[in-house]
């Protein structure tokens, strides 16, 4: 597909502003770790998570965020050295910070 564009664009078969957009399938290596249940989409299994990742899965090098907005609710761990991007553990719409929806979470990433 980028060749395509590319040679589009030297044919002068595309206009000076039109952009070329790509898309990569990058998710696609993750997918069979996270469940959807409802409005809920956790992690299954974070320990693989990590491997794909690279990342040794040191409970201690890791902590819980939980975020919440009137809509929505997400969950990441997050690096204590700050040296690896967040890992999306679970994400929610429609769900808002309750006690009984921390619970639902927290079952469901164990």
């Amino acid at each position: 597909m980028k060749l395509l564009g590319s040679r589009l664009r030297g044919w002068n078969l595309l206009q000076k502003d039109t952009k070329v957009c790509f898309f990569h399938n990058c998710h696609e290596e993750f997918q069979d770790f996270y469940s959807e249940e409802n409005d809920l989409v956790y992690c299954k299994n974070i320990c693989a998570v990590m491997d794909v990742l690279d990342h040794e899965h040191n409970t201690t090098e890791w902590r819980l965020f939980i975020d919440s907005t009137k809509t929505s609710l997400k969950t990441v761990l997050l690096h204590n050295g700050i040296k690896f991007p967040s890992v999306p553990i679970a994400y929610a719409t429609n769900m808002k910070k309750t006690y009984e929806n921390l619970k639902i979470l927290l079952e469901k990433t164990q």
